[in-house]
């Protein structure tokens, strides 16, 4: 035990004999002393003094590798030689700040070389602190998004959302409740370091029906022995609130890592131009962090996060009933307008979301390798609702959702050929809780999947490779959920679900629905690069998607958005068929990418206005899924072009159209017409000085199927035949923004960026046509924000 104890002594700590000694001084490019930079030497390691110095004594004889690291600065890695006591004086250069945000490439790391990803890089999301997920992802050309008020963001790509976009957090996808239009991504923008964006389905071993796309988000993580962290602070006038967000990160040593990281967020009601919007506050607390052990041939980490969220829904949108609805698309005002308060009043949801993952990989000979992952998701979600003689602390809905999957990776890689295949398993479960008094809108029920896929890149030349991927998916679900008979006769679900039917009590059915699927999926692609400055992409994808339970079972009124909602166990699956080409080219101070595609769908399932249903508390507009077979074409363009030093101006395009092939029609929900210019000053020498104005132009949805229908309103006394328009999108709107920022220094060197920006400068009124709530409410107006970000 003695001798273990040495020996592991001596491998941590690298104890020699040599009384060699390297010395020397720190500065950066002005000659200004760098305190606290770290530097490592051999198995040696210190920080510099206040004047820069540094001293580290017994290295050995022989080369010595060097590695100085500085936030904000350029590491030095280099190797020098040991005969003696050396003297070394070393100066340290800023990092080049790039003035791109969306950086494209095709050598990306998802084993997908058959479609351009673009990423979305750290100083960006940082910039977005505060904000959702959503909304940063609009960052990326061909991303738009479904909103539910101000707060409740999903993203849209290529004119798809919810089941269809798969978000993965740090390799485990997020099974957070998604299928709802009122359901954001249970995830805090702080925790990541790195994020990348997918269109289609054509990554086959993230899932193979992500028919949208693919959203991949990676946590900061460092190789270096070093400790180091920031901290970001966001104020914001709109919501007269902000974001404290913190993290600290421990490099190798001794194989071992680990990254902490913690946020909390704290905002009133937000404001349209012209008034309060009444009960919109939120309210956030997260915590993600992982540890991480590097041998020689394997690796293995463990990972936690924790999401908490108190998100209030605008007061106006909780109808009492039909003619609320009337009245307030006729009015244009707010039914309900209110002081400014941080109080969160019912309507609202809260929601937390836990994931923790174990994650081994071993490193095989000859370009192998195998990964062993294990994650366990727990997510409660529960929204309340304005009712009588019911206490505010009892939700209408409660739902507990666990999922435990299995992921079994084997890759291999070679010269001229890469292979990547695996086996996923998952087990999940759903329970709505049945004492909140009212029927849950999404049964209980149990979810089994099991999938395998392989894809093979071949390199036929340096300049050109092809990629094929299958993937086959089993899937089965049983639901024990309760119908109203008249419910069950009305959708007409006799005799052909009759066999569902497990129990009789009195007005109700007792059902316990099972359904098995089998899913192929495919995609092939090609990439190409010519004349030393093209890129060209094509693939073809095709991609099956289950219903989900929303889809299948949703059977009630919906207390987040007033509305009845109606599932339909007729729903076949989802297929997608999908081509899409990518065109790149990229000149010394220019570049661009165009990026049409074509995605014919069938059994395309949505949500559609059918009319409205008198229950006890009144009339409420009824919604329900049906399917067609859909065509969605449509176009992604962006550029960056260095107009002339330190000036650089950025465009993005993206147009999608939605046809209803079987009933010649429009399709609900897509995203109209976007038009995004930037351009931006960066002077370096100015303390990395940066300001940019940004133009957001939404234009008009002009394509859009007519679902309006008639109801009766009491006017004087009488009823009065009516007719509610809930189709027609609003009017085109322009935005202007801006946004600056600078470094400086602070106490013992660390360096800061002090923000500032204002969003909507012109405090224009508009709403958004994929605002679920533009029936009752505007859109926020201005929005001042500071933000400081500390790094040490």
């Amino acid at each position: 035990m003695q001798k273990f104890s040495l020996f592991f002594f001596l491998l941590c700590f690298g104890i020699h004999y040599s009384q060699n000694t390297i010395s020397g001084k720190i500065v950066d490019e002005n000659d200004m002393a760098l305190e606290k930079s770290h530097v490592h030497i051999s198995s040696k390691s210190t920080n510099s003094k206040k004047d820069g110095s540094f001293i580290i004594s017994n290295i050995p004889n022989g080369p010595a590798k060097v590695l100085i690291t500085y936030v904000g600065y350029k590491h030095i890695d280099t190797t020098v030689v040991v005969n003696g006591n050396l003297e070394i004086n070393f100066k340290m250069k800023q990092k080049n700040e790039e003035l791109e945000e969306i950086v494209v490439k095709h050598k990306n790391n998802y084993f997908n070389h058959s479609v351009s990803e673009q990423k979305i890089k750290e100083e960006t999301i940082e910039k977005f602190s505060s904000q959702s997920l959503g909304n940063l992802l609009k960052e990326v050309s061909g991303v738009s998004v479904l909103k539910s008020g101000n707060t409740i963001v999903k993203p849209v790509i290529n004119g798809l959302h919810s089941s269809r976009v798969a978000i993965f957090n740090n390799n485990v996808k997020l099974e957070d409740q998604q299928w709802g239009m009122e359901h954001a991504p249970n995830f805090d923008v702080n925790a990541a370091g790195k994020i990348t964006v997918l269109k289609g389905a054509s990554a086959l071993q993230y899932g193979g029906d992500a028919i949208g796309g693919i959203v991949i988000i990676e946590p900061f993580s460092t190789k270096k022995d070093t400790l180091f962290g920031k901290t970001i602070m966001t104020f914001e006038s709109n919501g007269r609130g902000g974001t404290l967000s913190s993290s600290l990160h421990k490099g190798n040593f001794c194989d071992w890592s680990w990254n902490a990281q913690g946020s909390f967020k704290y905002f009133g009601d937000r404001e349209a131009p012209e008034y309060t919007l009444s009960n919109t506050g939120n309210r956030e607390a997260n915590f993600s962090g992982d540890l991480k052990y590097m041998g020689n041939k394997f690796d293995f980490t463990a990972y936690y996060s924790f999401y908490s969220a108190t998100i209030g829904i605008l007061s106006a949108s909780h109808i009492g009933n039909v003619n609320d609805l009337y009245n307030s698309i006729n009015n244009q005002i707010p039914s309900v307008i209110e002081d400014f308060t941080y109080s969160i009043q019912n309507p609202k949801q809260k929601v937390q979301h836990h994931l923790a993952k174990l994650n081994y990989n071993y490193y095989l000979r000859d370009g192998q390798s195998l990964a062993l992952q294990y994650a366990f998701q727990f997510n409660n979600r529960r929204e309340f609702d304005v009712r009588r003689n019911v206490p505010e602390d009892r939700s209408a809905l409660d739902l507990d959702l666990a999922t435990h999957t299995f992921n079994a990776d084997y890759k291999l890689s070679s010269s001229t050929w890469d292979l990547k295949s695996g086996i996923i398993g998952l087990y999940q479960n759903n329970s709505a809780s049945p004492l909140t008094g009212v029927r849950p809108l999404i049964p209980s029920y149990d979810k089994f999947d099991a999938g395998f896929y392989a894809v093979v890149d071949n390199h036929f030349w340096e300049d050109f490779s092809v990629e094929v991927g299958i993937r086959y998916d089993f899937s089965t679900i049983e639901a024990t959920k309760y119908y109203l008979k008249s419910r069950w006769n009305e959708r007409e679900y006799s005799p052909e679900f009759d066999t569902f039917i497990a129990g009789d009590f009195g007005t109700q059915w007792l059902t316990k629905p099972p359904f098995t699927f089998h899913n192929f999926s495919a995609s092939i692609g090609t990439q190409y690069s010519f004349s030393k400055e093209y890129e060209w992409y094509f693939n073809l994808s095709r991609a099956v998607r289950n219903p989900n339970p929303s889809e299948f079972f949703s059977d009630g009124l919906h207390h987040s958005s007033g509305m009845i909602e109606l599932g339909d166990l007729r729903l076949e699956q989802e297929k997608s068929n999908k081509i899409s080409t990518s065109l790149q080219k990229q000149w010394k101070n220019f570049k661009l990418n165009i990026n049409p595609f074509l995605n014919y769908i069938e059994d395309y399932m949505f949500l559609k206005p059918v009319g409205f249903e008198t229950t006890i508390r009144g009339a409420f507009p009824v919604w329900e899924y049906q399917q067609t077979n859909a065509l969605l074409t449509g176009i992604d363009f962006n550029s960056e072009w260095q107009v002339i030093e330190h000036w650089q101006y950025r465009l993005l395009l993206s147009y999608v159209n939605g046809r209803d092939r079987t009933n010649k029609d429009a399709i609900i929900d897509m995203p109209p017409l976007t038009i995004n210019n930037r351009i931006q000053f960066h002077q370096k020498k100015w303390n990395n000085l940066t300001m940019e104005l940004q133009s957001e132009m939404v234009f008009r949805q002009t394509k859009f199927p007519d679902n309006n229908f008639t109801t009766n309103i009491i006017v004087n006394g009488e009823f009065v035949p009516v007719e509610v328009d809930i189709s027609t999108p609003p009017p085109a709107y322009h935005l202007l923004h801006f946004n600056s920022d600078f470094q400086f220094k602070v106490a013992h060197n660390s360096m800061a960026t002090l923000g500032f920006s204002v969003f909507n400068i012109l405090d224009s009124k508009y709403r958004d046509y994929l605002n679920r709530q533009r029936f009752y409410a505007d859109e926020t107006g201005r929005n001042f924000q500071i933000q400081l970000k500390i790094n040490y």
